[in-house]
């Protein structure tokens, strides 16, 4: 049981503080920011709201959202005040930035950002804007602006709603999010062939493709490490238990001697022994990766997912029982006449 505890708290020690090192590493890399593919478009390009439905056919797109031509306003109450720039959107998922599809007027609510709030001096998150043409929209309240919009602050944004009847309207931005990091250079690969604009020399495409080569590399050289340290660790430690339990099954020999003398049969030898190394082994796994769980935390390493943890008692338990193997038939095979007998 000691034996097993130190191979789980040594494993979750080692190779655990790593998997959690790589799993806080690989969660920022994840992120939406870095799953970003954004396409900026001239007036003239030609890029219009139609992408969205052509969009719409390619897997692996987690959301797709298009923004018109920035246009100043300023707050309607406040002549002469601080412009900051308004955009129309479009999209058929609002719901991922935080905007409810039922708006109080159609096409012309807007929404802004905190920070976008405190240049038009709307504490209340509430009020109206206006345009240098004379257009107004009501400021309706206010949305968090995600990791990957950042690019857009200060941003004011007014939903517009889509159907068939519509006219294709242009868009300036076009910012599509893969759904896992590598998957952004074949999605930007499908996203750049259905753009359909008029000179694809006014449209530039960038992408995250180098946070998802560094994902790879990332998971794949700490992954390889972890492997390799924990198939060590594991095979020593079978390697101990096996020696152990071989030891204290000659010890016991005659113990084994009278069960078959008294009509055990080998396979309850054997049954016997590994229901015991398997019961001593879950304790012991429980208590080392309780043991090592606390370590991490007080030594401020991040702590790999549950699942790990759950994999190594697992596996702890299963090395146990199969190190505990050959000695348990070493046991079952002794000579009852032999070991009854007296010197």
């Amino acid at each position: 049981m000691v034996i097993v505890a130190g191979m789980c708290a040594t494993v979750l020690l080692t190779t655990g503080r790593t998997v959690g090192a790589e799993q806080a590493v690989l969660g920022s890399i994840d992120s939406a920011g870095t799953r970003s593919i954004i396409v900026r478009a001239d007036v003239d390009a030609g890029l219009t709201t139609d992408v969205l439905d052509r969009l719409a056919n390619v897997e692996g797109i987690q959301w797709a959202g298009a923004f018109g031509g920035a246009v100043d306003v300023q707050n309607a109450a406040v002549p002469g005040g601080p412009k900051v720039p308004v955009r129309l959107a479009w999209s058929d998922d609002l719901a991922q930035l935080g905007i409810s599809d039922q708006l109080p007027i159609a096409n012309k609510s807007a929404l802004a950002s905190s920070n976008a709030m405190d240049r038009l001096g709307m504490p209340d998150d509430a009020g109206g804007v206006v345009t240098s043409t004379g257009a107004d929209y009501a400021v309706v309240g206010s949305f968090k602006v995600p990791s990957y919009l950042t690019f857009l602050e200060p941003l004011v944004i007014v939903p517009q709603s889509r159907s068939a009847d519509d006219a294709p309207a242009p868009v300036s931005v076009l910012v599509v999010i893969a759904s896992r990091p590598d998957l952004v250079a074949p999605i930007t690969q499908a996203v750049t062939s259905v753009l359909a604009v008029n000179d694809p020399t006014k449209v530039k495409v960038s992408t995250s493709a180098n946070l998802a080569t560094l994902r790879a590399l990332i998971q794949g050289q700490l992954g390889s490490f972890g492997r390799n340290l924990v198939v060590v660790i594991f095979t020593l430690t079978a390697a101990l238990v096996a020696a152990i339990l071989y030891g204290l099954v000659m010890l016991r020999r005659k113990d084994f001697g009278r069960r078959r003398a008294l009509g055990a049969s080998q396979a309850l030898i054997v049954a016997l022994l590994l229901v015991q190394m398997a019961a001593l082994s879950v304790v012991g796994a429980a208590l080392g990766s309780m043991a090592a769980a606390i370590g991490l935390a007080l030594g401020g390493d991040p702590l790999p997912n549950l699942g790990f943890f759950v994999a190594v008692d697992v596996l702890a338990v299963a090395v146990g029982v199969v190190a505990a193997l050959l000695p348990a038939v070493a046991a079952a095979r002794r000579d009852p006449l032999k070991e009854l007998r007296v010197p």
